[in-house]
């Protein structure tokens, strides 16, 4: 599932190729992943030109010269594209924005479960979904704020997107491994340091992900991401990735949490409070 690093890599790209540019065609393969009718998408983006670029945790969002913003979402498997031939389009493009050039960029969705939305710009949608600060964003005392009186287990709280809109499944994981705090800790339990420690090390391991383009065996050998089975990059020829990084003899366990896949270091992450 794209989270915030690959979404933000989908941005600088559409930063790129669609800033100052004229929207001359909409061509929509598949209406499954339009959130609004064709013909009224169709209506605000013909003719218009691409201001600005932004994103919202997970939501990418391109600023129209009339004021709407296209809001992208990209489900569990959506990414972007550009090509000019029909021949080079990619599989699954299911929407594309056709430019005066001839270049043509595109939403693509294997799975269908990307939305296509308009809105009036991108505090009116953030209000309509709730969406809390981006996790890039959010500070120390907000954070401190949301959770420090929850009285829930503290990963499926980083999870909600109301709180901090970006932390996905396995950015909380080393979010708080990289904090040294449990994912079964309760929010209220949490010191005023290890809000500190979490809130560093939200920044870290984002700031981390968006340097590498979100391409997860590059990361460096310290971070837990290596343990999931994914790859073995940072130990190569060996399973030393299974092992905590900081104690090579501790093997890092995974059980579920509020359902979710759950990865911690069972010597640096103390349940204790």
């Amino acid at each position: 599932m794209p989270e915030l690093p690959e979404v933000e890599t989908y941005r600088r790209l559409l930063d790129e190729l669609l800033v100052q540019q004229q929207l001359v065609a909409l061509e929509v393969l598949d209406a499954h992943v339009l959130a609004v009718p064709e013909d009224e998408l169709r209506q605000a983006v013909v003719g218009a030109t691409v201001t600005a670029t932004h994103r919202l945790g997970k939501n990418c969002f391109l600023e129209l010269s009339t004021g709407q913003v296209l809001a992208l979402h990209f489900g569990m498997t959506g990414d972007v594209g550009a090509y000019r031939d029909e021949h080079d389009r990619p599989r699954f493009t299911r929407v594309a924005f056709h430019l005066a050039d001839g270049l043509r960029v595109a939403f693509i969705d294997p799975r269908k479960f990307g939305r296509i939305r308009l809105a009036g710009s991108v505090a009116e949608y953030q209000r309509a979904k709730k969406i809390g600060p981006d996790a890039l964003a959010i500070t120390t005392e907000e954070l401190q704020k949301g959770l420090g009186k929850k009285k829930t287990l503290i990963k499926p709280a980083l999870l909600d997107q109301c709180l901090t809109a970006g932390l996905g499944n396995w950015i909380v994981d080393e979010v708080l491994f990289q904090a040294r705090i449990h994912p079964e800790r309760i929010a209220n339990t949490l010191t005023s340091e290890e809000f500190k420690a979490m809130h560093m090390a939200i920044q870290l391991v984002l700031r981390t992900a968006i340097e590498h383009e979100a391409v997860y065996r590059h990361f460096p050998a310290s971070f837990l991401i290596h343990a999931r089975e994914w790859d073995e990059s940072a130990t190569p020829g060996t399973e030393a990735h299974r092992f905590c990084p900081r104690h090579p003899k501790v093997e890092i366990g995974k059980h579920y949490v509020g359902g979710r896949a759950t990865y911690h270091c069972p010597s640096c992450q103390s349940l204790a409070a």
